[in-house]
């Protein structure tokens, strides 16, 4: 029978404590029990698991009950610290780094374990900080979230700061051109380089050594994808972005550069003037708005929320919601009832199958923006949804606004009407008494696991991002 309920190096260092304390050298101890001093040795150590039988010969040489022995509690506070150091030594973490182990010895003060201890624990606290676990990227987001809640969804420094370069570059109206874009680039001393080889998790480079945006190519050259992401490029050193300490602040480093981005393909003076003017015309529309910049429908609707309280004077949510209900994005004021958990994060919770941005999936017509009135717990709400498709899955853009507020909106006259009891389960998520009785017990479906859920990004420089990739990539360019 082996001792495997006693953890190896806490055994060890007890044998080695009440060794010490009776004054036995390895070979004395050892000669009592049957072992050789050098077997003795890799068991105090931690490496050898002794069996029942030798471990009451121990107890019994040493004058103290198996029990004792067999604690899980480390005998001193030097003991303690040499396990964890042991073990943090063994881990993956400091395995990574190529250095050898350290092996405490009798003539290394407490104090100087201390600090290598400390050492160890302030590298596990950063690499935790840096890894996005799911639980981690969650919270993160629910805070996030609620922190643009409370700013209206509106940074006026960033929103400055574009208005400012976008006119430096000579722009002034219309959509935001390509080539102005590059100037943009140039007058902080970056060329737009287009290539075919960026590396499978970056979606652009910035070589800051050589001055170069390294970005994918595209049939259209002045295409909106291309042109965000050359502005997000830019953002990063315009707003002073240091390496994120915590995946916290990679999210926020992600939101400001999004959102001057955006503040750049519709200009707050330019946005502010076309919507305020179809406000008073009441002819408020997202995908005129989309039009009139040039832009996708999705940055359109979430340049929206950034203007529509601390310019047009109203309250509104905004959604993005995958074709089998999931919530992707969601940003509130108004007071509708967003799905949560009890964590309160939003994402992947299912929306109401009475909303628009569901039912829109089911339209024939999706050319154009689906308009609904829905009635919630909260109040009525009237949405206008566009619906969309990526290579992999469908999607639905909402922006909706409170009923009296609707008046403002194209589409205010639609007789489309829905109640909404979520997140009362009667609503849409319980199935029919008579379908439950049926079929309870009766179904075993299979599961599709969303793998991004379980997983975390790799904890790189940057979350999500294969360093060894990047660099072997702009060594290739350089």
């Amino acid at each position: 029978m082996q001792a495997g309920s006693a953890d190896l190096a806490t055994l060890g260092q007890r044998i080695r404590h009440f060794r010490g304390e009776r004054g036995l050298t390895l070979d004395q101890l050892g000669e009592a029990v049957g072992l050789a001093g050098s077997q003795l040795s890799l068991i105090e150590n931690g490496k050898r698991e002794p069996k029942l039988s030798v471990l009451g010969a121990t107890a019994s040489a040493l004058g103290v009950e198996l029990a004792d022995l067999l604690s899980a509690e480390p005998p001193n506070r030097r003991a303690a610290l040499e396990i964890e150091l042991q073990r943090a030594q063994a881990g993956p973490l400091y395995g990574a780094l190529g250095l050898p182990t350290v092996k405490p010895t009798r003539g290394m003060s407490d104090e100087a374990l201390e600090a290598v201890v400390g050492l160890h624990r302030e590298l596990q606290r950063r690499a935790s900080e840096a890894i996005a676990t799911p639980e981690e990227a969650r919270r993160a987001n629910t805070e996030l979230r609620e922190r643009m809640r409370r700013e209206n969804n509106y940074l006026p420094d960033i929103e400055a700061l574009a208005e400012e370069r976008v006119r430096a570059s000579g722009h002034r109206s219309g959509a935001l051109t390509h080539r102005e874009v590059s100037v943009m680039a140039e007058q902080l001393g970056f060329q737009l380089i287009y290539v075919n080889d960026l590396p499978d998790s970056t979606r652009s480079i910035t070589d800051l050594a050589n001055g170069r945006i390294y970005l994918p190519p595209a049939s259209i050259p002045g295409g909106h994808g291309l042109r965000s992401m050359a502005l997000q490029a830019m953002a990063h050193r315009l707003l002073g972005h240091e390496r994120p300490s915590s995946y916290a602040e990679f999210l926020w480093q992600r939101l400001e550069i999004n959102y001057y981005a955006a503040c750049c393909l519709m200009p707050r003076e330019a946005s502010v003037a076309f919507l305020s003017e179809a406000k008073r015309e009441k002819r408020l529309a997202i995908e005129d708005f989309r039009d009139a910049f040039g832009v996708t429908h999705e940055a359109a609707a979430l340049r929206f929320t950034n203007l529509g309280t601390s310019h047009l004077d109203m309250t509104l949510h905004f959604l993005r919601v995958a074709g089998d209900g999931a919530l992707q994005k969601g940003y509130e004021n108004d007071g509708i009832p967003l799905p949560v958990d009890v964590t309160g994060s939003i994402e992947g919770q299912w929306v109401c199958k009475h909303w628009s941005a569901r039912t829109a999936f089911d339209e024939t017509n999706r050319t154009t923006e689906n308009y609904q009135y829905t009635d919630t717990p909260a109040g009525t709400y009237w949405c206008a949804t566009q619906t969309g498709r990526t290579d992999a899955a469908e999607f639905s853009i909402t922006v909706g606004v409170p009923f009296n507020q609707a008046k403002w909106f194209r589409g205010r006259e639609t007789s489309l009407r829905a109640e909404s009891r979520c997140p009362d389960e009667s609503c849409c998520r319980r199935a029919p008494s008579e379908l439950a009785s049926r079929w309870a017990g009766q179904a075993w479906p299979s599961a599709r696991l969303h793998s991004h859920v379980l997983s975390p990004l790799p904890s790189g420089t940057f979350p999500g991002v294969d360093d060894a990739e990047v660099y072997t990539f702009l060594e290739s360019h350089a």
